[in-house]
C-alpha cells in the first residue's frame, strides 16, 4: 500500500479534556488537506467544527464516552444531539460493566437504540479491548455484528491501553456480516498502521500518525 492511501482509513483524533477550539480548527484543516476518513472530536465542538469544515470533511464525535455507563437514553439524546449539530459518523461506548455480567441482549439493544437515534448516520460500537476478556470479546463481536451498527472498535484510549494486532485479527476472525473494524490508541508509527490494516482494521483512530506519515512522505 502507498502511504498517502494511509490517510483514507485515518479518523484524525483530538479528544483530550484540555482540547480548545483553535486545536480543533487545526485538525479540521489538517483532516481537510490530506482527505482523511474524518476528524473525531468533542461533542461541544461538532456544530462549530461542522460550520468551518462545509461539507469538506466528515466529522465524527463520540457518545457516552469514554466509561459507558451511561443510561441508554442519555446516549440516545448524545446522538441525535450531535447529529442534528452536524456530526456524520457516532462513536458510543458500550456498558462494560453489562458486558462483564454478560448482559449481552441489554447492550444489543442499547446499541441499536442509539443507532436509531443517529438518523443514518455511521455508528462505530467501543467495547473496551483492554477491560475484557477473551471470551468478552468474542461474545461482543457478535452483538455488535448482529447489531445495526456499522463498525467495531477496539478502544477509547482513556482506559489504560488500545488496538492490539491480536485484538485486530480476533475482530477479523469473529465478526460477521458486513461488520467493519476500527483500530484505535496502541497506533504508534506507519508501520503499525499498515500492520492494523493488513490485519483487517478499516479505519484508525489515531491523534499522532498524520503527522508521522506526512514526515515520511516528505522523506
Amino acid at each position: 500500500m502507498e502511504k498517502r492511501e494511509i490517510f483514507r482509513f485515518i479518523d484524525h483524533t483530538l479528544l483530550k479534556q484540555d482540547a480548545v477550539w483553535e486545536q480543533i480548527r487545526e485538525i479540521c484543516l489538517q483532516g481537510m488537506e490530506c482527505n482523511t476518513a474524518s476528524v473525531c472530536i468533542p461533542p461541544s465542538f461538532v456544530k462549530q467544527a461542522a460550520d468551518f469544515v462545509e461539507g469538506k470533511l466528515p466529522v465524527c464525535t463520540v457518545i457516552g464516552f469514554p466509561n459507558g455507563y451511561q443510561t441508554t437514553a442519555v446516549k440516545a439524546f448524545e446522538a441525535a444531539e450531535a447529529v442534528k449539530d452536524g456530526a456524520a459518523e457516532i462513536d458510543m461506548v458500550i456498558n462494560i460493566g453489562w458486558a462483564k455480567a454478560k448482559r449481552y441482549d441489554d447492550i444489543l439493544q442499547e446499541i441499536d437504540t442509539v443507532k436509531d437515534a443517529c438518523g443514518g448516520k455511521l455508528l462505530k460500537v467501543i467495547i473496551e479491548t483492554c477491560l475484557l476478556t477473551e471470551e468478552e470479546k468474542i461474545a461482543l463481536c457478535d452483538v455488535v455484528s448482529r447489531s445495526k451498527a456499522e463498525f467495531i472498535k477496539t478502544s477509547t484510549g482513556f482506559a489504560g491501553g488500545g488496538a492490539t494486532l491480536e485484538d485486530i485479527r480476533l475482530f477479523k476472525k469473529y465478526v460477521t456480516g458486513d461488520t467493519k473494524i476500527k483500530a484505535a490508541g496502541g497506533i504508534r508509527s506507519v508501520a503499525d498502521a499498515e500492520t492494523f490494516l493488513i490485519a483487517g482494521a478499516d479505519r484508525l483512530g489515531t491523534s499522532s500518525l498524520l503527522a508521522m506519515l506526512k514526515q515520511e512522505i516528505k522523506k
